[in-house]
């Protein structure tokens, strides 16, 4: 590689493309673009009030921040200062599990947003070693909120960006040449980042990524996605995850692109609904997406054509049905008799999905797909609608890149291929190598693969065993070289007799072809039978029950509703319409309905909108025990009509 730091990365590219835009905000009501030229200028600036501050290199210092242009300005400016750049998740608000971070990466500062500094604040007198932190807004003139006065130990250690870059501009005119002799003495294998895991079941793991890591792994990305300077993408996911750094940042660098962030509300509910307005003034090429975005995205769309009218609906089924049959699994596109449809899908397109392509800006070539399992059905809908949706699968730990179908290799239902110059093999439980098509687990050899965790050595040891990287996560390799994601090893469904089966595919089924499943959780330990813990969609059971004049709150009612739901359920079974697609054995015998969804406030979701297994077998132990007892077996269980039942307090 011709880069031997991100610094240098980012030289490059400003030497290369001073001109074109590289970051676009929205303050205002309208998006304005900052140059190559004029952000480089902002990160020394900001880079020289760091040093003028007492950073050094090898020092810590926290980002705790919405995504914006400052976000970019800030990691740039701690990397060119040769000090290690700690992005943590905007979503923690508990304040022990901030401090841990804090103080576990033993942070010599701390970067902060507006909407986040309180946090910051609350923790002043329990972060002895914290010596600065650099506010990204200016409290002049802003209405103080509770607890955000500027506290005590804070007093003397707390600067506003703007007058840091002032500081900053000033001790680099004195200083000359002082940021390219530290950039100079930046190795490649310097630690950038440290990614902390969610750490919800146990104290969370700091997963280090050199600078090598990440430029190995833009390089990869890089082989296999052609992303042109005039490209723009509008970054929705979190930017603290290295699926947003290397391929929402980095490699948008590398290549001279663009990247928007969005608009920033006083809450992140705020900001989220943000997200259409933003894609429509942005008119991105490509989007970053996880499961749970795709499925919003998705029920937009077909609301969206729903209010349209029946007519506008059956033309848009019957284009899907086309489009379905027509794309196949991507690879075998238009093959045989199929090919036939190819002009009533130029005809669909023409008159609908073009339409539909409109509320995306009517740019958008693709999205790519990462973060967990997309269920196939999605895939397809996707690439019929003409927005193809790449899935990809990465772990932080390999920064984090390991596959992706692209525009030039796909198949759906697939991972993708392994990136270039990374080793892939798959492992049964005595670590021995299985051949093509056998499952076992995923494990990787790389330069984008991290050296270690932070301060963990028995962690780095049990995951990184003779160079290789054991991700934790089952697959298998199919004869073209694609690699198919079944789930983690630890969530896997274990039998009476042994036999192991991984539930994601059946999860996500549930609730994609059923609208009265909002989350699934299958759950069997040696049991004779599995069972499931079902988050029902409130609004479509008391829809259901308003439609047979039964009320929540009456016994007929509760029979009438848990007898719908277990129907859905039966859909699965032999006989039903999704019948087959799945061993019965591992369809739920025994399920408890809930009220209260999986999320991140009770920690039974993580930040990247996957649910916590562990964590929720904890909070619903006795629950599950239960459903293996007779009484609990039988749908009409007391519990069950307890959950019906309070629909009728909303």
């Amino acid at each position: 590689m011709k880069y031997n730091n991100l610094p240098h990365l980012f030289e490059e590219s400003v030497k290369e493309f001073p001109d074109n835009v590289m970051l676009w905000e929205k303050r205002n009501d309208a998006y304005k673009g900052a140059s190559y030229r004029e952000v480089s200028a902002r990160v020394k600036n900001l880079s020289g009030g760091l040093l003028q501050i007492g950073l050094e290199k090898g020092d810590r210092v926290a980002l705790v921040s919405e995504g914006r242009n400052d976000w970019v300005v800030s990691e740039l400016a701690v990397l060119f200062c040769g000090a290690i750049c700690v992005p943590l998740s905007v979503k923690i608000e508990e304040p022990a599990d901030l401090r841990f971070r804090l103080q576990h990466s033993g942070c010599k500062g701390i970067v902060v947003s507006r909407n986040h500094q309180h946090k910051i604040f609350n923790l002043a007198d329990r972060l002895p070693d914290l010596e600065f932190v650099v506010l990204l807004d200016d409290p002049a003139g802003q209405d103080s909120e509770p607890g955000e006065t500027l506290p005590k130990p804070l007093q003397d250690k707390t600067y506003v960006i703007d007058h840091l870059l002032e500081k900053g501009e000033e001790f680099l005119e004195k200083n000359t040449g002082i940021l390219e002799k530290i950039k100079d003495s930046i190795a490649s294998d310097d630690y950038a980042n440290i990614c902390y895991t969610s750490g919800t079941t146990a104290d969370p793991k700091g997963i280090i990524l050199t600078h090598h890591n990440y430029l190995r792994n833009v390089e990869q990305a890089s082989a296999i996605f052609d992303v042109p300077s005039y490209y723009t993408s509008l970054h929705i996911l979190p930017w603290d995850h290295s699926f947003a750094h290397t391929v929402g940042i980095y490699s948008l660098i590398r290549n001279g692109a663009s990247l928007a962030s969005l608009k920033i509300g006083k809450t992140l509910n705020e900001t989220l609904r943000n997200i259409p307005i933003c894609i429509k003034e942005i008119k991105p090429y490509f989007l970053l997406s996880v499961p749970a975005l795709a499925k919003n995205f998705r029920k937009n769309i077909e609301k969206g054509v729903k209010d349209k009218g029946k007519i506008a609906w059956l033309l848009f089924r019957a284009g899907l049905k086309a489009g379905y049959a027509y794309n196949r699994e991507g690879y075998n596109r238009g093959k045989g008799l199929n090919g036939l449809l190819k002009p009533f899908c130029k005809l669909f397109d023409l008159i609908l999905f073009k339409k539909v392509r409109q509320g995306f800006g009517g740019r958008l070539k693709f999205f790519v797909g990462g973060g967990a399992l997309l269920d196939i059905e999605l895939q397809r809908f996707f690439y019929a609608i003409g927005m193809p949706m790449y899935q990809g699968y990465g772990l932080t730990e390999a920064a984090p890149i390991i596959s992706s179908n692209t525009p030039d290799n796909h198949k759906l239902g697939s991972s993708g291929q392994v990136v270039p110059w990374l080793d892939l093999k798959i492992c049964n439980e005595e670590g021995k190598e299985q051949p093509i098509g056998t499952k076992g687990e995923i494990v990787v050899r790389g330069e984008n693969v991290m050296p270690g965790y932070w301060a963990n050595e028995a962690a780095t040891e049990e995951t990184i065993r003779d160079g290789w990287l054991y991700t934790g996560d089952l697959g298998y390799l199919d004869e073209d070289g694609y690699l198919y994601v079944l789930g983690r090893n630890k969530s896997l469904l274990i039998g009476s007799d042994g036999e192991k089966y991984s539930p994601e595919g059946i999860e996500e089924a549930m609730t994609e072809k059923s609208d009265f499943f909002d989350q699934v959780m299958l759950y069997n330990n040696q049991s004779p039978y599995t069972v499931a813990l079902i988050v029902i969609n409130r609004s479509m059971v008391k829809e259901f029950l308003l439609k047979h004049d039964l009320t929540p709150d009456s016994e007929k009612g509760q029979e009438v509703a848990i007898k719908k739901l277990k129907m859905e359920i039966e859909r699965f079974l032999p006989g039903g319409d999704q019948g087959g697609a799945f061993p019965a054995r591992w369809l739920p015998a025994a399920v408890a309905f809930l009220y209260e969804p999986f999320s991140e406030e009770n920690k039974l979701m993580n930040s990247t909108m996957k649910i916590v297994r562990p964590a929720i077998n904890e909070y619903y132990g006795d629950t599950l025990e239960y459903l293996y007892s007779p009484e609990g077996k039988d749908f009409l269980n007391h519990l069950n009509r307890k959950t019906i039942a309070s629909l009728a307090n909303e």
